[in-house]
């Protein structure tokens, strides 16, 4: 009984480890149930009501079904604005998540702005609201965000990789890796 009590810690999961397989696991349900919905207007609608943790961990698993090499945060609050992180094409982007019935918040967008500028990377502000005009200001100040919203976050995630057809997009990054393996030098 005393091996048991000693041993036990190691072997059981944490608490947050619980949480993120439960999470993990309804959110694996959410990416089947979400293209049965009636239409596009009834998906967004839908992701606008599950669990702001079940979102990002569709964000993430979705991602990580394309091939993406993804990490998640060890705890899903007090994660500093950042909700995950995925690599593409070398890059390493941060991933905010947010579910809003309304518009987004400029105040949302200018310390995820702020937070990729001190992590010297870029980000996909992924949401499920509107983007009004205050809020596009704010994006425009930061050119390494990319909003991800309405049929992009559909795309991203049924597994549709024209999602991520954006200016300056990641796949020209990958076509300049590919130059630069092969010796080639890149077109500027």
């Amino acid at each position: 009984l005393l091996l048991v009590w000693v041993l036990a810690p190691r072997f059981a999961a944490s608490d947050a480890e619980r949480r993120h397989r439960r999470y993990r696991k309804r959110a694996a349900a959410a990416l089947k149930q979400l293209p049965k919905l009636r239409d596009d207007a009834a998906r967004i609608v839908w992701l606008r009501k599950v669990s702001p943790y079940v979102f990002e961990e569709m964000l993430l698993t979705a991602l990580s079904r394309q091939g993406f090499r993804i990490q998640r945060n060890i705890k899903y609050s007090g994660d500093d604005g950042m909700d995950g992180q995925v690599w593409i094409a070398g890059q390493r982007w941060l991933i905010q998540a947010k579910r809003y019935n309304r518009t987004i918040s400029a105040q949302h967008v200018a310390a995820f702005g702020e937070l990729t500028a001190r992590k010297q990377c870029r980000g996909f502000f992924i949401h499920t609201g509107r983007t009004g005009e205050v809020s596009r200001v704010a994006l425009s100040r930061y050119p390494d965000i990319q909003l991800i919203s309405g049929q992009r976050l559909l795309q991203l995630l049924a597994g549709d990789r024209h999602w991520l057809n954006f200016h300056n997009n990641v796949q020209q990054l990958a076509s300049q890796l590919s130059r630069t393996r092969s010796g080639s030098p890149s077109a500027h």
